[in-house]
């Protein structure tokens, strides 16, 4: 009598469920990948759609079109709400998915340090419609701006805030600097784009702390030459409508302005916390659940967690960055471990390889730390440029992609700037219709 095939469910469609779902192509298993999206997003260039300069469906692709051809593989839409861990059963909102092997890549969310009522007045930036939700803001301040009469209201109007030095701050706030200097440039008759004000405010002593100072030192000029003010030290301790307010030092400050944008933190999905509780598990203060040397769960061999949602900290005794490089070469370990274990053998701990970091400014501007070779500036903005286009999922993505960049680089334009969604203004007192 054969053996029931084995019954490999993951849960989430991002860089580490994708990486893990493609890597179990060839083994002798019935694989089901769960998302609550049918597309497999391209989270590293989110920052694009945000600020108009590539279109929500220029980084996503359908999952199920990536998948069509793997056999073994099914995808389905559903969400995840808790776990059966004694009868292996992934509990959706609708119904029960039974397993054999788990592995849970569900990411992570903004995190706003116990304050979430911040939430409403800065966005983060973690899926589609929180980038366009960002376009939204940032293109209707510039319209806001166009309408009102009051010099001080306009002033608060032509201010955005960015919270957070990472690479999605410096990012985020490079490209307003873009669009604020060069792409709406004559595109107003009563005010004059290039007037706004851009801060990025960042809690440590310099922009991408993860990086060398040498390159964070080249941000911060590459960010002052787009019109950017680079506020380090500076903690936000509130934000409200249409002010921030922040501590250096000693002293208190508020920063007048309405639109905030937040790239400060983020926290693991809810749904560690749930299989942490199912299975004893520790989580971090993140959220994240630690896990053994091979990615799986104490006492549990056949539940793996990766990618963001996943604390490893065995390697260098800190956790991984939350990076997709990270959730690709764990999604491929996870594949090959239950690949080893359907056949009695064992692998070595998984081992990261990193193959370094970047971060775009702006046009032709960028860092690079690949550990021995570092570059900025256009080079830098190159490597980033190839790099993305290598790891977007699909042809007809990178073919796009490629060709909207290049026309985006020749004419500064931004042809995906829709205000889309809830966009009613304000009434602005003294316009006349």
């Amino acid at each position: 009598m054969m053996a029931a095939q084995q019954r490999i469910v993951i849960i989430g469609g991002g860089f580490g469920g994708l990486h893990a779902a493609t890597s179990l192509r060839n083994v002798e298993a019935q694989v089901t990948l769960i998302d609550r999206r049918n597309f497999h997003l391209f989270q590293p260039l989110l920052y694009q759609v945000a600020t108009g300069a590539l279109s929500p469906a220029n980084i996503a692709a359908p999952l199920r079109d990536i998948l069509k051809r793997q056999r073994n593989t099914e995808v389905l839409l559903g969400e995840v709400v808790d776990f059966d861990v004694e009868k292996r059963e992934v509990v959706l909102r609708d119904g029960r998915i039974p397993y054999d092997t788990l592995i849970l890549s569900a990411g992570v969310r903004h995190h706003y340090f116990g304050n979430d009522q911040w939430e409403q007045h800065a966005p983060g930036l973690k899926t589609v419609e929180d980038a366009t939700e960002m376009r939204r803001r940032i293109l209707l301040a510039f319209e806001a701006a166009e309408r009102e009469t009051d010099p001080v209201e306009i002033r608060k109007w032509l201010t955005f805030v960015v919270v957070g030095g990472g690479p999605t701050g410096v990012e985020l706030a490079g490209a307003v600097g873009e669009i604020a200097h060069h792409t709406l440039k004559h595109n107003f008759r009563r005010i004059d784009p290039a007037t706004a004000k851009v801060i990025l405010l960042e809690g440590t002593d310099r922009v991408l702390p993860p990086y060398p100072p040498h390159l964070s030192a080249q941000a911060s000029k590459s960010l002052t030459k787009m019109g950017v003010t680079v506020r380090t030290n500076a903690v936000v301790t509130d934000i409200q409508a249409d002010t921030v307010t922040i501590r250096v030092g000693e002293q208190t400050e508020q920063i007048d302005a309405r639109t905030i944008l937040w790239g400060a933190g983020v926290q693991g999905s809810p749904l560690g916390r749930k299989l942490a509780e199912a299975t004893g598990a520790e989580v971090d203060r993140a959220g994240r659940i630690i896990v053994q040397p091979d990615l799986s769960l104490p006492n549990h061999p056949e539940i793996l967690v990766i990618g963001d949602l996943a604390h490893y900290a065995h390697q260098t005794g800190k956790p991984l960055p939350g990076v997709a490089q990270v959730a690709m070469q764990q999604g491929d370990y996870a594949a090959r471990r239950i690949a080893a274990r359907l056949k009695g053998e064992t692998l070595p701990p998984f081992h990261y390889k990193d193959l370094g970091n970047m971060a775009t400014i702006g046009r032709a501007a960028a860092v690079a730390d690949l550990g021995k070779l570092q570059f900025s500036g256009f080079i830098g903005w190159f490597i980033w440029l190839f790099i993305h286009l290598l790891y977007i999922v699909q042809y007809q993505s990178r073919l796009l992609v490629l060709i909207q960049w290049a026309w985006n680089y020749f004419t500064r334009n931004r042809a995906a700037r829709l205000i889309t969604g809830e966009h009613l203004l304000p009434p602005i007192e003294g316009h006349k219709a």
